[in-house]
């Protein structure tokens, strides 16, 4: 017979009570128009119970960064019209009203290729994404490409120098 330390819950009430996952988040456009000239340094993801993550860092940026989340039928690069193909179910269009290289300098802050996967992403074992796609940094805005399962409800959280990207892994409230 195992002890169970003080204060821990049985693996089974734990898994019970993580079942229910947020669902009311809707699948409609989220947008902020804010701006910064505080540029991405990074892009990331993580798994989680009830969704997939992705937040964008912007050190320094405060928590008021605008951004523009949005379901396309295709991804399209500002300024080319270029498509560039995103897998998976349907695709979110997730702009940041901030650039990812030095204003002044205009030096990449940010070592994606246009068209290209995020660099440093894998997303293998994700329950609900399937692709990502540098689009580019055109005129202040940065543009990327996720691609999901299907369309799905997500939301857009604004964090100190983040925006993060949650979308759930289905519509129930239950994983």
């Amino acid at each position: 017979m195992a002890a169970v330390p003080a204060g821990a819950a049985p693996v089974a009430a734990r898994s019970a009570a993580a079942t229910v996952c947020p669902t009311g988040w809707g699948s409609v456009a989220k947008t902020d128009t804010s701006a910064t000239l505080t540029p991405v340094r990074d892009i990331r993801t993580g798994r989680h119970d009830c969704f997939d993550r992705m937040v964008i860092d912007l050190p320094g940026a405060g928590s008021d960064v605008g951004y523009s989340v949005r379901y396309v039928d295709q991804l399209h690069q500002d300024g080319s019209g270029r498509h560039i193909p995103v897998a998976g179910g349907a695709v979110l269009e997730v702009r940041v009203a901030a650039p990812a290289y030095d204003p002044e300098t205009g030096a990449a802050t940010y070592p994606a290729r246009a068209g290209r996967p995020l660099p440093g992403v894998d997303l293998a074992g994700y329950r609900t994404f399937r692709d990502t796609r540098f689009a580019g940094s055109f005129e202040g805005e940065t543009q990327i490409g996720l691609g999901v399962r299907a369309r799905l409800p997500f939301r857009v959280l604004q964090l100190d120098g983040r925006v993060i990207v949650d979308v759930a892994h289905s519509w129930t409230a239950t994983r």
